[in-house]
């Protein structure tokens, strides 16, 4: 049986309505009394692809080291309001633990290959008005494929 409870907090670093990157910063919360096996858990950012073109993720900075945090793209079955597309975030073997009690960072940036710019204005999990980490439900996070913390679209 896996155990743990989190929270995330974000705020996007970048935040006019048209912008060539999506730069979510993400924060990793360990509300509960143990240590929390990342590989076990899964988060979700929503938003509107605004078209078909290649997308790139990248981990700038996260203290697990961002080569072990791990991207995927995947278009949701039915577009809902403000998200047709999410990144889940992972994380592989070696990102660890988390300590009660404690949190981890993750800056991450997303753009097309050609570099055309995303509406992010009315996307799910965008937070225009925070320059700073609140806690977001509408970044959704899994504990061994339960959800954990969040509101799905």
């Amino acid at each position: 049986m896996t155990t743990g409870s989190f929270k995330l907090q974000l705020f996007n670093s970048q935040t006019t309505g048209t912008t060539n990157t999506l730069s979510p910063r993400i924060k990793l919360v360990n509300t509960g009394t143990t240590a929390l096996n990342l590989a076990n858990v899964k988060i979700r950012y929503y938003y509107t692809a605004d078209g078909n073109q290649t997308q790139v993720y990248w981990c700038d900075w996260s203290q697990v080291g961002s080569a072990n945090v791990t991207g995927t793209f995947v278009t949701m079955p039915t577009a809902k309001t403000g998200a047709d597309t999410y990144l889940e975030l992972g994380f592989t073997s070696a990102a660890g633990t988390l300590a009660a009690g404690q949190s981890i960072d993750l800056q991450i940036r997303i753009n097309r290959s050609d570099w055309s710019n995303y509406t992010q204005t009315g996307d799910y999990s965008f937070n225009p008005s925070s320059t700073n980490y609140v806690d977001w439900n509408k970044v959704t996070g899994y504990l061994s494929g339960a959800l954990q913390w969040g509101i799905e679209p």
